[in-house]
């Protein structure tokens, strides 16, 4: 028997790191190639990894809720001898070029690449090892193999003295228990990891913060921010006094989406001018036609987002600037051959913008059966990294939360976006006489690198004619 260590791949686009959902093989299971052995969350999505080798599983490297490296070890399985004809063990890139040429149907983002990009932020390489009874790796930072000892220690960490300079590496796999440790002034060093083999957790950080202090580390860092606070009332806490019996801040970590969903927001802010303008429109004849669309074809129905996603595709086939990006290296304005539409979806993750490529491509019917397929994907987590990327134009209707207008935050690198307000019933006049209708707020947010405010004002003025006049979107089409 060989084993074959299969790393942690690339999952999109520079993630470099996945938190370990669950595992769905046990040590001793065997597999097959393509078998789906692990489920981990990225920052943008959740995901099905799939093995690239058969045979028995020997040893699963990480626990579920851990977070690991992109190149770092998951699985290790044992496959008979000779399962390569010259009798090598391909590792690293190579084990990825050889299940292309295999014919895998499941490679991943990132399999065979070769070289990552420049950019791509890099994790030092940490040594895996097993116990005699298969248990999970354990990394060290030297990358020397270990051995756990009797007290769950390595034993060539237990056996060392305290102040020995070879322990100046903890054993800590997370970037979110260094974060952690930063925050609370905890030294690493210091630390006792719980861990298997030692690897320091959260909890053992949060532990070290309370020897440390005294306190809890969150009512530390709720007393620091008290002490910080400008007073307000004239009553000053005690020192040490934690304020209210029983009231804690809750500190919730940036992490997974979130986290991302904070970066690209800032840098949206940071990098792009944007302007927003709106309009009210009278959509009751937009209802109107989505009505009868559905009665004649019952089978088929149309969604009112899906008439704005058209809407919003014969506006950019009029108005390609806004269907564009700023290449801030190059200097330069890219505008897509392609509309690939963005839409926005809350899940119970977070923000999400899947992507519906090539959009413009699709008849009406098949756009709302593409948005209703994606946007429950979405909201089910099952959507890949890659439909997740790769937008020129966003649609965001924010009126399902029962409000009238924003002013959106241009999904980066992106030149624009549009929101639709919720459709109520407000007094409007038509043909000189006061009628109750139904009426939309209209915001769009764009770059004003790409373009004017006549652009963007001709685009916006479209969008709201075809709304209350279908007959025109039509014509266009």
């Amino acid at each position: 028997m060989t084993e074959k260590v299969f790393l942690l791949p690339d999952l999109g686009e520079g993630l470099a790191e996945a938190e370990i959902v669950q595992w769905r093989v046990a040590v001793g299971d065997t597999v097959t190639v393509d078998q789906t052995v692990v489920e981990v969350e990225t920052a943008k999505a959740v995901v099905d990894v799939p093995c690239p080798y058969a045979g028995r599983v020997v040893a699963l490297h990480g626990a579920e809720g851990e977070v690991r490296p992109v190149g770092q070890p998951l699985i290790t399985v044992a496959e008979p001898v000779g399962g390569r004809a010259d009798g090598g063990e391909p590792t690293g890139h190579a084990v990825y070029r050889e299940e292309e040429r295999a014919g895998s149907g499941n490679v991943l983002i990132g399999y065979g690449t070769g070289h990552g990009s420049s950019r791509r932020r890099r994790r030092p390489r940490l040594a895996a090892v097993t116990d005699a009874s298969g248990a999970s790796d354990v990394p060290t930072a030297s990358g020397a193999a270990v051995t756990p000892s009797a007290g769950g220690r390595p034993a060539a960490v237990a056996d060392r003295e305290p102040d020995s300079p070879e322990l100046a590496q903890p054993l800590v796999i997370s970037p979110i228990v260094r974060r952690l440790a930063r925050e609370r002034g905890v030294d690493l060093t210091t630390v006792r990891g719980s861990g298997p083999g030692g690897v320091v957790r959260r909890a053992d950080v949060e532990a070290a913060a309370r020897d440390v202090t005294g306190a809890p580390a969150d009512v530390t860092a709720r007393l620091t921010a008290v002490s910080d606070r400008p007073a307000t009332t004239g009553q000053h806490p005690a020192p040490g006094d934690p304020g209210p019996v029983g009231a804690q801040d809750l500190v919730i970590p940036l992490t997974g989406i979130r986290r991302t969903i904070a970066d690209k927001l800032s840098r949206s802010r940071r990098e792009i001018p944007e302007v927003t303008i709106w309009v009210d429109a009278d959509a009751t004849g937009l209802l109107e036609t989505r009505a009868a669309i559905n009665s004649a074809r019952p089978d088929h129905p149309v969604s009112i987002l899906a008439l704005f996603a058209r809407i919003c595709l014969s506006g950019l086939r009029r108005y390609p600037q806004l269907n564009a990006r700023v290449d801030t290296e190059g200097q330069r304005i890219v505008q897509s051959a392609g509309v690939h539409l963005g839409i926005a979806a809350q899940t119970d993750r977070g923000l999400v913008v899947p992507v519906l490529r090539d959009a413009e491509r699709l008849t009406t019917t098949e756009l709302a059966a593409e948005l209703a397929a994606t946007t429950a994907a979405a909201r089910a987590g099952e959507l890949p990294p890659a439909r997740l990327t790769g937008g020129t134009f966003t649609l965001n209707n924010y009126g399902v939360f029962g409000v009238d207008g924003s002013t959106p935050i241009i999904n980066h690198p992106e030149a624009a976006l549009l929101g639709i307000g919720r459709i109520v019933d407000k007094p409007w006049v038509v043909d000189g006489q006061l009628a109750v209708r139904k009426v939309t707020q209209l915001s769009l947010t764009f770059d004003h690198r790409v373009c004017d405010g006549g652009v963007a004002g001709g685009f916006l003025r479209h969008v709201a004619d075809c709304v209350e006049q279908p007959a025109l979107l039509i014509a266009t089409v």
